[in-house]
């Protein structure tokens, strides 16, 4: 992906990077109307995710995460920008004229034919199971957009520049190494895509200006030390004071910076040998 880097005639310009310009045509059939985030809000109106609100309106792409479209080849037409993810999108036209967006693979070219089926070609954009009867995929293959239940879709790997790779197999179970440092048992009969997911510089991004932040959805992030203490448990004081507590909080009081918050006893506790960094 390249980097567009802004000349400095403006402040809001200004160490500002943007990725090359990736155009979105979207297809009717292939999209639909959304409502409109809650702003981090539940049902009852209270803030329970901080620093949302707003943002450009946005037309949701359907994307095929199942790949169950076996063993029909099928050519990329486009390389699409999707504003509901970093990961850019390809439409694919199959042999029997059906088309589908799926996650645009790194590498992946305009022009480029991908299959998914159990005897396809271990090569990029195809979609496999992680053990199949003639094409067996070898350990330190690259994968994403990995299906958990048989049947339900990819679910692991499908943020921009995501990867995991295979590192073992033994029973009915392959052994994955998630992006997250995770370490989790899959089952080989799951679906997995050749190849890291593209859009890899995204991390590279310098957005320059605050409103290009606010189109995004997101806004502006407060400390909780300079609140009120009816607002926060660190807000509060005399001048700059500390948060006057041993360890910091959340806004609800729950310890913060560190603290575990996964489940105890977890029915996929059994599945994971290594948990994530």
């Amino acid at each position: 992906m390249a980097i567009h880097l802004y000349k400095t005639s403006t402040p809001s310009t200004r160490n500002g990077a943007i990725d090359s310009q990736v155009k979105s045509n979207p297809r009717n059939n292939l999209i639909h109307g959304q409502r409109r985030c809650s702003k981090g809000r539940n049902a009852r109106g209270i803030i329970t995710a901080g620093h949302r609100g707003g943002g450009h309106k946005r037309l949701y792409r359907k994307i095929d995460f199942r790949r169950n479209d076996k063993d029909i080849s099928g050519r990329i037409v486009t390389i699409e920008y999707d504003p509901n993810r970093n990961a850019h999108i390809c439409l694919i036209h199959y042999g029997d004229g059906e088309k589908r967006y799926i996650l645009h693979p790194r590498g992946a070219i305009i022009g480029d034919t991908i299959v998914s089926g159990t005897e396809v070609p271990i090569s990029m954009g195809n979609a496999l199971p992680l053990k199949s009867t003639s094409t067996d995929m070898p350990l330190g293959t690259a994968i994403h957009n990995i299906e958990i239940t048989l049947g339900k879709g990819g679910q692991l790997a499908r943020a921009a520049g995501a990867v995991a790779k295979l590192i073992a197999k033994e029973g009915k179970s392959a052994t994955l190494r998630l992006p997250s440092g995770e370490v989790r048992l899959i089952s080989k009969n799951c679906l997995a895509t050749v190849g890291q997911v593209g859009n890899v510089g995204v991390n590279q991004k310098s957005l320059g200006r605050a409103g290009s932040k606010r189109w995004l959805g997101k806004r502006p992030v407060v400390r909780g030390v300079v609140m009120n203490p009816v607002d926060h448990p660190h807000g509060g004081g005399e001048g700059r004071a500390p948060i006057g507590r041993k360890k910091p909080t959340t806004p609800w009081g729950y310890p913060a910076l560190g603290r575990r918050s996964r489940k105890r006893k977890k029915y996929s506790d059994s599945f994971i040998l290594r948990r994530r960094k």
